[in-house]
């Protein structure tokens, strides 16, 4: 009886043990890295990308772009250079999806202050109304700290070339019109070659928390 015990024993370590091999083998699969995807313009609606882009299926990056932003100050492309940030379209005087944008983009603020590696991108959709001036007020009623977000104005066919051939963003508004633009809710994750990582409804809270551990995964990548 003594000698089944012991055998009992021995057979009960050994099996707890192999359990405890296989729980961990199984959690590390769960829980393995995974890359965020490079988007190209054949993986995003062909309502946001110029048509000239309709069949580019790698290789694609943010074009170098130079902006004014809410001081009067120039930004270009090497203002984000060797940054991960985050970029949205707007305008100043939108009463619809806009306020709910910014007042989210103020969050992710908020979560990076203190990250040297993500800042933020906000074009005006709306260059001929959202001067410097405008954009300034703006800034300060929504908290924008200068240091970690640009709101920016400039060329209006720049800005249209940026949201349709680089961040793939925003929709043509249909009319013939030149360079005329329907900003949409999306936020574009870009990491430090230049390359869109994310999408995500800059309406919802919940593609907000999506966002801020999508960055911490590109932090890890890069």
């Amino acid at each position: 009886m003594l000698s089944f015990f012991k055998d009992y024993k021995l057979f009960a370590i050994v099996f707890s043990g192999i359990s405890i091999v296989i729980i961990l083998l199984i959690y590390n699969t769960l829980n393995v890295y995974k890359p965020l995807p490079i988007y190209q313009p054949t993986m995003v609606s062909t309502q946001l990308v110029d048509s000239t882009l309709h069949y580019k299926k790698k290789y694609h990056k943010i074009a170098d772009f130079s902006l004014i932003n809410q001081n009067g100050d120039t930004v270009t492309h090497d203002t984000y250079k060797n940054k991960i940030y985050v970029v949205d379209f707007f305008f100043t005087t939108c009463q619809t999806i806009c306020p709910v944008m910014t007042d989210h983009m103020a969050e992710i603020q908020k979560s990076i202050m203190s990250d040297t590696d993500v800042m933020l991108l906000s074009h005006t959709v709306t260059p001929e109304i959202d001067t410097v001036a405008q954009l300034k007020r703006y800034a300060i009623k929504k908290g924008v700290n200068d240091e970690k977000w640009n709101l920016v104005t400039g060329d209006k066919r720049q800005i249209y070339e940026l949201a349709r051939k680089s961040y793939l963003a925003v929709k043509d508004n249909g009319d013939g019109g030149p360079f005329d633009m329907i900003h949409t809710e999306n936020f574009m994750l870009i990491d430090k070659k230049r390359q869109i990582r994310g999408f995500y409804d800059g309406t919802k809270i919940e593609d907000i928390d999506k966002l801020l551990g999508d960055i911490k995964i590109l932090k890890q990548e890069q």
